[in-house]
């Protein structure tokens, strides 16, 4: 047997071993692989709340009521080096042993600012209005002041700001609502003014807070739905209805030969059968028509009651609400 003739031999057995594996290899990819079963996790969600975290701890409250002022920060960890105070700063608290405070008691901080007048408003004084700075927590105890760090804080913290018992709040559950009704008729319910919006915001939109002036004394009460309206015709941004429509008669612009007519296709009509009186006014032509027309501009929840006032969230808007805007309970 010469060479050539065995290596021949040798590359058809090879071939054929390839043949082989080749065609194993394209059976076992034809051979469908079994699918694992998908498993599907549901988690329990918790029910979503209408307003969280600052909106709820940080809203502020109007009240008559007065507060206690024997508790405050008289102290900083740091003084010498700042005078604001924010999360995880040190602070001292004219409260210790004498006063029953323990090592883990959370407290608020608040920040009175003054008394509450409002034109928008016939209740006259409304009460004082209160502003939420955060929450300390007491670290360390002595017999008459304890230091306490920072654990929140809506604003900066300031020496002479109060200190009051923490309260827990829970903001009202988030319901399925209908569209927001923007002919809706009046409901009859109680009826007010939001006269302020928090941090002097007066152009305002949703999850902001604002300040309304119906309280305990009108029987709201936390989670009652407000529809936020504007009195059909107010809050415009002309002063004068003339300034809608322009002349009934123009004199310009007319040729000799191809005139047209001399009236304007902007003006009012004339009043009168035949159109001999006078021209109808905008103003002229509102008479008559009923007192509770109005436009809904948004919707609010309410989060706190006071006497004369509550705190509430703006939850749907339609365009902006301003501070004048009329509240109505659902």
């Amino acid at each position: 047997m010469n060479f050539q003739s065995f290596f021949k031999r040798i590359a058809s057995a090879a071939f054929a071993v390839a043949s082989v594996f080749v065609i194993s290899s394209a059976a076992q990819q034809a051979k469908p692989m079994p699918r694992a079963t998908p498993t599907m996790v549901i988690k329990e969600s918790r029910p979503l709340a209408v307003a969280e975290r600052n909106n709820v701890y940080c809203a502020g409250y109007v009240q008559m009521a007065p507060v206690d002022t024997s508790t405050s920060l008289v102290g900083g960890h740091n003084e010498q080096d700042q005078f604001l105070y924010s999360e995880n700063n040190f602070v001292y608290i004219n409260a210790g042993e004498n006063k029953g405070v323990k090592v883990g008691d959370t407290m608020a901080v608040i920040r009175p600012r003054g008394t509450v007048k409002s034109r928008l408003t016939k209740k006259g004084e409304l009460g004082f209005y209160v502003e939420e700075v955060g929450m300390v927590e007491v670290v360390r105890v002595k017999l008459d002041v304890s230091v306490a760090r920072v654990k929140t804080s809506c604003t900066d913290m300031m020496l002479g700001d109060l200190v009051q018992p923490a309260q827990v709040r829970t903001a009202p559950v988030a319901n399925q609502r209908p569209a927001l009704d923007l002919f809706g008729d009046p409901s009859g319910k109680a009826m007010g003014r939001l006269f302020m919006a928090r941090d002097k915001k007066e152009l305002l939109g949703r999850e902001e807070i604002v300040y309304v002036d119906l309280g305990e004394d009108d029987n709201v009460k936390v989670g009652d739905y407000l529809t936020i309206f504007r009195p059909l015709g107010k809050g415009n941004l002309f002063k004068n209805d003339v300034a809608y429509h322009s002349d009934a008669r123009v004199a310009d612009y007319q040729s000799d030969k191809f005139r047209g007519g001399k009236f304007s296709s902007q003006a009012a009509r004339k009043s009168g059968e035949h159109a001999r009186g006078s021209v109808v006014t905008v103003e002229g032509a509102k008479e008559g028509r009923p007192n509770n027309l109005r436009k809904v501009v948004g919707e609010a929840v309410i989060l706190n009651v006071k006497e004369r006032t509550a705190t509430a969230v703006i939850t749907r808007t339609a365009q902006e609400i301003q501070a004048g805007d009329w509240v109505e309970v659902q």
